[in-house]
């Protein structure tokens, strides 16, 4: 109403005189219908684009990205309305073989606080159902942008899946000295050959607490997706074929366009871009914890005089 001037709504229906409910019912019948179709028409085209991949929620956001100000009560009406809601998950389930003999390291990753890229890499094993074999798919990510850095695809569990994941991944990031690189306990992360090409690399093993899922969770997280959004939509001819999909979606999709809640709905490789606006020296801290009474004894000097702590560093993901 950029006509009224500096009269009211009410103000204006008295001297008509209109009700108050008979004008806003007049104001929205001529409302075009327009604006109600491009609206549905942008959800249609985000939903399509990304293979009915999107929630109301990441419609919402990607929505919101092009401009459009809009309620995410009305995405989900009309993806309602127009059978565009997302598929469903199905249950699945990740298995490690744990009972092994060779060495198991210490958990880092549960005391870092990321500051960068190529600070800590998580990994992770699945299996995906073919219609006449299973096979193994090993992936890589980095944590601090859950983009996906290196993957192998194989018929077995054999020592050359992970170690082929790990290669690509180091290939394509050429990390600096003293990454934590994550797993969990399984043998095929804990034997020598795949330690060796760790230490080739200085890299610093890092691996889960036994039946605590959440020090892997943003692998975990991944994986989920992958088969919610890809492999459960989908009917793959033989190997080949899955391999082809699963590059598509993790090279050209997930590391490009998909948005990440995590990361304020920003695809990983955004993400990225937009965390080298920060200091270019950055460094992973850790956190070791200690009781009550040593940290009160720590905190005084020689002569009974209780010191200053240090402040916390502030926020490193202000730009």
């Amino acid at each position: 109403m950029s006509l009224q001037g500096s009269l009211s709504i009410g103000r204006m229906c008295q001297m008509v005189p209109v009700s108050r409910r008979g004008f806003y019912r007049s104001l929205q019948e001529q409302q075009p219908v327009e604006e109600e179709m491009e609206v549905r028409s942008a959800i249609q085209q985000i939903a399509l684009e990304h293979r009915r991949r999107y929630g109301y929620r990441r419609i919402t956001a990607e929505l919101r990205r092009r401009g459009m100000q809009i309620n995410h009560k009305r995405v989900v009406r009309i993806m309602r309305e127009d059978n565009l809601l997302a598929l469903q998950p199905k249950r699945f389930k990740v298995t490690t073989d744990s009972n092994h003999k060779f060495e198991v390291y210490l958990n880092l990753a549960a005391r870092m606080k990321l500051r960068g890229i190529n600070q800590l890499w998580v990994a992770d094993i699945t299996y995906i159902r073919l219609k006449a074999e299973f096979v193994y798919l090993a992936v890589i990510l980095d944590g601090f942008s859950r983009k996906v850095v290196g993957w192998a695809l194989d018929r077995t569990l054999a020592i050359r899946l992970t170690i082929g994941a790990l290669e690509q991944a180091i290939e394509c990031r050429q990390p600096e000295p003293g990454l934590v690189h994550h797993s969990d306990r399984g043998f095929q992360y804990a034997r020598a050959e795949y330690i060796a090409i760790l230490e080739k690399y200085h890299m610093i093993p890092s691996m889960s607490r036994p039946a605590n899922p959440y020090d892997n969770a943003s692998c975990e997280s991944f994986i989920k997706t992958l088969k919610r959004e890809e492999i459960y939509t989908n009917k793959y001819e033989n190997l080949e074929h899955l391999r082809t999909n699963i590059e598509e979606f993790m090279e050209r999709y997930y590391n490009r366009q998909r948005l990440h809640s995590a990361l304020g709905y920003r695809s990983p490789e955004e993400f990225e871009r937009k965390a080298e606006c920060q200091a270019a020296s950055r460094s992973a801290t850790m956190e070791f914890f200690e009781n009550e009474e040593n940290n009160k004894k720590t905190s005084k000097g020689l002569l009974g005089k209780e010191t200053q702590m240090p402040s916390p560093s502030p926020d490193p993901f202000s730009c």
